[in-house]
């Protein structure tokens, strides 16, 4: 355990925590939405400090990033809990655990052996993913302090349900983020994340006037968000707000955990996602969980020629010299191109 930050103390021993859009009240004795927070006597407590559930070494374009130090590895980490619980969360036996068993595993790890561990494997960054790294804030916030000490660089794969406060404060630390858009009504959010739509949006401003590289991942699930006007809303959101030099991920949907009544994804429908982002002045917009099907390539915006040829997660070809085109000389959008 660790004391938490970003709570405030309240009147008969209730704390008020403020590390997500949440907000939580919380009783002594309780816990926040994500079950890993809890009230101990008027003071709240991280439950997940320290407890890797999983780590691993991935493809930074598994995150997804594809504009973000392309080719290199992220030292992958993952605490239990979620502060959203969709109903088609593919991480659902981690993320789920302390609401669904009433458990928090882990095994015990410091900030030094997550950061000696990517230094061991010869990571360019540490990536928060698989669950929701914000209700580990305490853990992430140490942990990229380090890395950033050592060179490495720090992303968060988030639902963006932070709060300012915590954007803030992490932001020195932060380099990249991907975060999920996975819809854009109130009532999907509502109804099958059990949180709202607004808190995303301004997240994904502030993460931008921050200067954090962002990319933007949706889920496109049928008949749930994947209306041509729910697509479009989005990808004009990303254009307007974020900017047309902001990645879009639309990724096929697989049936899992309490969803089981939806067909995957066709391709059919990630390659129409695909051109209304691009209709809407999207520079990249990628088609993913489809392998071999969908487009996954970078191309230059200016001459059209492919920049980066992907397979999945592996890098085929690299145009580029100095974050340039190689073939016209065009400025490309996104770190250490």
């Amino acid at each position: 355990m660790r004391e938490a930050m970003l709570y405030n103390k309240m009147d008969d021993q209730k704390v008020a925590c403020y590390v997500c859009a949440h907000r939580c009240s919380i009783s002594d004795g309780k816990r926040g939405v994500c079950q890993v927070r809890e009230n101990r006597g008027g003071t709240l407590f991280s439950l997940v400090y320290g407890q890797a559930i999983s780590q691993a070494v991935d493809p930074v374009e598994k995150k997804p990033l594809f504009h973000f130090y392309p080719g290199t590895t992220a030292y992958s980490v993952a605490t239990v809990g979620c502060n959203f619980h969709c109903s088609f969360c593919q991480n659902a036996e981690i993320s789920q655990m302390p609401r669904d068993q009433g458990r928090i595993l882990g095994r015990e790890t410091t900030p030094e052996q997550l950061v000696a561990g990517a230094r061991r494997y010869g990571s360019k960054s540490i990536a928060y993913t698989y669950t929701e790294p914000t209700i580990a804030f305490e853990y992430t916030y140490d942990t990229a302090q380090l890395a950033h000490k050592s060179g490495i660089k720090n992303v968060y794969v988030t639902n963006g349900y932070m709060t300012p406060e915590m954007l803030r404060q992490f932001h020195p630390y932060m380099d990249a983020a991907n975060v999920d858009l996975k819809a854009f009504t109130e009532d999907f959010y509502h109804k099958i994340c059990g949180a709202h739509l607004q808190p995303v949006l301004d997240s994904l401003k502030l993460m931008k006037e921050l200067g954090i590289w962002v990319e933007v991942t949706t889920l496109v699930i049928p008949t749930l968000n994947d209306s041509a006007e729910e697509l479009r809303n989005i990808a004009t959101f990303i254009a307007q707000e974020l900017g047309v030099e902001t990645p879009w991920h639309v990724s096929r949907f697989y049936p899992t955990y309490r969803m089981l009544d939806k067909p995957a994804t066709p391709a059919s429908t990630l390659h129409r996602a695909r051109q209304i982002g691009l209709e809407a002045g999207l520079r990249y917009v990628y088609e993913g969980n489809i392998p071999g099907q969908g487009d996954e390539d970078t191309y230059c915006y200016h001459c059209g020629q492919p920049v980066i040829k992907r397979f999945s997660f592996s890098i085929l070809e690299k145009h580029t010299r100095d974050g340039q085109c190689a073939y016209c000389g065009t400025k490309l959008d996104g770190v250490g191109l």
